[in-house]
């Protein structure tokens, strides 16, 4: 019996400890005044120094194709876009119709009949007259490699802003708008593969009849990832 009161009496005590505790911190934590937060210190950012122009982004892909070699690769990543027509047009140009050349001579055909074909850029300059020797396609290599070697993004301010919107498509292109500007929605590699190896129609190797299939990179635009805040592209899938 005596056990038990020792045990209840001791219960007893502990709980009045536990319970004075509580009321005093309650108390202490009333009564106390916040520390204010320190003051936020700004950093100065120190922009001296030499900075150097590493790469463009413009037009992705246009460089990695259309330059020959590291070097002209690198030259035209820190070369300032007014300088770039007259500086790669022609290596440009001389590529372009190199590769047509490599595609002739694995298909086993002679490389003077397989060149660029213009493209349906001209479909577009030429309204809905189907091209001909009075209504000629513009869009030569020349014209074609002109464009492409400047690398800056054109800005149309009274026709939709567009990498390349084809309208109803082949043969005329009704519609079509090209070269306007660039959306998230625009498949920029796919379009410039078409520019520089679909010709006319658009779809010139397109994987069919033995041809090898250089329209496309395989690489479907999914628009569902495309969203209205910042940074606009969801995460990848």
């Amino acid at each position: 019996m005596k056990i038990n009161n020792i045990k209840i009496l001791f219960s007893a005590l502990c709980i009045s400890v536990v319970a004075v505790g509580c009321s005093e911190d309650d108390d202490f934590m009333m009564t106390e005044t916040p520390t204010p937060n320190p003051p936020v210190e700004m950093m100065e950012v120190d922009f001296s120094g030499s900075y150097s122009q590493v790469d463009h982004m413009g037009r992705p892909g246009i460089n990695t194709v259309l330059s020959s070699s590291a070097e002209i690769k690198n030259m035209h990543n820190t070369t300032i876009p007014s300088e770039m027509g007259a500086a790669f047009q022609a290596s440009f140009e001389a590529q372009l119709e190199g590769l047509h050349d490599a595609y002739a001579v694995a298909l086993g055909a002679d490389p003077a009949a397989i060149n660029f074909e213009p493209n349906i850029l001209g479909d577009i300059l030429n309204g809905s007259e189907p091209t001909s020797e009075d209504n000629p396609n513009p869009v030569s290599a020349t014209v074609l490699t002109t464009v492409l070697a400047s690398d800056v993004l054109e800005v149309a301010p009274d026709a939709p802003t567009t990498y390349f919107n084809p309208g109803n498509g082949a043969p005329n292109f009704e519609g079509a708008v090209g070269l306007t500007g660039r959306m998230l929605q625009d498949d920029v590699i796919d379009i410039s593969l078409i520019l520089l190896f679909g010709g006319e129609s658009g779809a010139r190797f397109n994987g069919e009849g033995g041809l090898p299939q250089l329209v496309t990179d395989g690489v479907a635009l999914t628009a569902d990832n495309i969203t209205n805040s910042f940074p606009y592209i969801g995460a990848p899938e």
